[in-house]
Formats: C-alpha cells, sequence, structure tokens
C-alpha cells in the first residue's frame, strides 16, 4: 500500500531549533508518522558554539534523520550591517548545517546505513531580499549544499534535499507582519492569498523523511503558496 510507504516507524529523527514554530510543527510530524524525534532548541545546543555542535550528536543515538531547521537572522541596512551580526548568522545558518550534515553522514556511511537529510532553505535561496545580507547569503549557501551534498551521499543510500519555506507566521517574520505596507506587498504576491503556517510544512518533511522519497536526491521543495510561480 502506497501509504505505508509515509509510515517513518523504526526510524529516529534529529530536528535542530525545535522548541517552536517550523522547527516544532515537522518535529510533530514525524512522531505522528512514527518516528521517534530527537528535538534539539538554543537551550540545549547553541549552534555558534562549535564545540556543542560537535557534541550533538553524541545524544542521537542510532538515529537516521537529520532536519537542519535551527537558524537565526538579523536585519539592517547593508551599509550599517556589522560583521558581527554577518558572522552570527552564516555560523547558524550555514556552517553548522555542514558540520552537522558532515558528521551525521560519516555516522552514517561508517555504519553502512542508509538516512535522510532535509535542510530549510528559504525563497531568500532563490532571491536577494531586503536588509537580510547574511540571511539571504546564507540560504543561497543551503541550497548550493543541499545539491553538493546529494551528489556525494546518494551512493550511501543517504538522500539529502531542503524544504523551502514560503512567508510563514514565525518569529522570524515578526517585524515584516508587524509593518502594514511590507506586510501588504509580500500578501499581494503570494498567490494563496495568505502566510503560511508551520502546519503547512508537516506533509512535506514527513514526505522526504520516508520511503517514498527514496529516489529523490538534492530536490528543493518549495512549499511557498505559490510565491515563486508568481
Amino acid at each position: 500500500m502506497i501509504l505505508e510507504q509515509f509510515r517513518l516507524d523504526g526510524h529516529t529523527a534529529i530536528v535542530t531549533g525545535a522548541s517552536r514554530g517550523l522547527g516544532a510543527a515537522m518535529a510533530d510530524a514525524l512522531e505522528e508518522a512514527g518516528a521517534k524525534v530527537i528535538r534539539t532548541s538554543s537551550a540545549d545546543a547553541d549552534l555558534s558554539d562549535r564545540a556543542s555542535v560537535k557534541s550533538l550528536l553524541a545524544r542521537a543515538g542510532d538515529a537516521d534523520i537529520l532536519v537542519n531547521n535551527a537558524g537565526i537572522i538579523r536585519r539592517a541596512n547593508l551599509i550599517d550591517y556589522s560583521d558581527d551580526d554577518w558572522d552570527a548568522v552564516i555560523e547558524v545558518n550555514l556552517r553548522s548545517v555542514f558540520a552537522l550534515s558532515r558528521d551525521f553522514a560519516r555516522r552514517l556511511v561508517e555504519g553502512k546505513r542508509g538516512g535522510k537529510i532535509i535542510n530549510i532553505a528559504s525563497m531568500l535561496s532563490f532571491q536577494g531580499g531586503i536588509r537580510v545580507a547574511a540571511y539571504t547569503a546564507a540560504k543561497s549557501g543551503i541550497l548550493g549544499l543541499t545539491r553538493a551534498l546529494a551528489n556525494e551521499l546518494a551512493p550511501h543510500g543517504i538522500n539529502v534535499n531542503a524544504i523551502a519555506p514560503g512567508y510563514m507566521v514565525t518569529d522570524n517574520t515578526q517585524a515584516l507582519r508587524d509593518d502594514p505596507v511590507r506586510s501588504r506587498d509580500i500578501l499581494a504576491r503570494i498567490p494563496a492569498g495568505r502566510w503560511g503556517t508551520p502546519e503547512d510544512l508537516k506533509g512535506a518533511v514527513v514526505y522526504l523523511a520516508s520511503p517514498a522519497a527514496a529516489y529523490v536526491h538534492g530536490t528543493v521543495l518549495a512549499v511557498d503558496g505559490g510565491w515563486l510561480a508568481r
């Protein structure tokens, strides 16, 4: 039965940034599909601390699914954008994803086990945005990193893919939603006519984590209400 291909019984997933928002919804979805889920948050895994990133997988046990969701954003006009803000965003949003994916993949390869790595990209993986230079650079990097890792890891039975959420109701978009002009302009471009919700990502993450996506490598699934089609 095809629906059985979407079950995750017997699998264990790590979801970073899972205390709220997109991460919490995706962790819930994986559990609902039958997986055991290890949820991490900034309270127990500081992804800006390289030692903390390295030790995170010690909690992973026999995990075979990694969802790299955690991220931060810093907004400022380009001419005012500080090196510290740039470094902080790149460290958490891109370098830690690389490091976690590398170490997670190493465990799977050494154990001769397949698995799934799911990165969280963004509309800014495809577009430039405004006042978010570091975030755009990091999310553009996630798109390239996803493809590069997929090429290397597919022969080992490890699928690497990404989800690109559209404009979602999260802490990261609070400033945009509070700005009546920006909020109006964004909504006017979304064919679905609404901001996305964390629950809109549930189906996408279960699909990419499941046996149903066994032959899907290096793709980026946009969950954006039609934004990129506009």
